[in-house]
């Protein structure tokens, strides 16, 4: 459902999030094995988040990545759309560029449906809840 940078994004700022609640600061290498990535790959993604305002980041020997209060309001939808665009939530279920309404696909009507319910689902998961959930226990982000 979501580019392999996508979810990358997502799982890190989850856990940049639970991490950094303390006030610390996350390194590269410790995000990349709390969320089971390539660390070249992680840093690029985030570095560009951070420029995006998504995330924070310090440099130096106390540096590392790290959230503010704002960015745990972030939905997961707003991080979705930043790397993948809106075609999760717009776009034709078969692919086709001329679906509409007017025009439909085979499966338009029904899948409009499913977009708006995956559509609503992002748009009210929101950073802190998943952080609440992660330590509590209830949910996980590493095999």
């Amino acid at each position: 459902m979501f580019s392999k940078t996508c979810e990358y994004a997502i799982r890190a700022l989850i856990y940049i999030a639970q991490k950094s609640k303390d006030g610390s600061r996350i390194g590269i290498k410790e995000i990349a094995l709390g969320i089971d990535s390539p660390e070249y790959f992680i840093a690029k993604i985030l570095q560009e988040l951070s420029r995006k305002g998504f995330v924070q980041s310090a440099k130096g020997p106390t540096g590392g990545f790290f959230m503010d209060g704002s960015n745990l309001k972030l939905s997961i939808a707003d991080i979705v759309r930043e790397i993948d665009g809106d075609k999760l939530f717009s776009g034709c279920g078969l692919g086709l560029k001329e679906c509409s309404e007017s025009h439909p696909c085979p499966i338009h009507n029904e899948f409009k449906h499913i977009r708006q319910a995956i559509k609503t689902m992002l748009e009210e998961s929101r950073i802190q809840l998943f952080v609440e959930d992660l330590d509590l226990k209830l949910t996980f982000l590493k095999k």
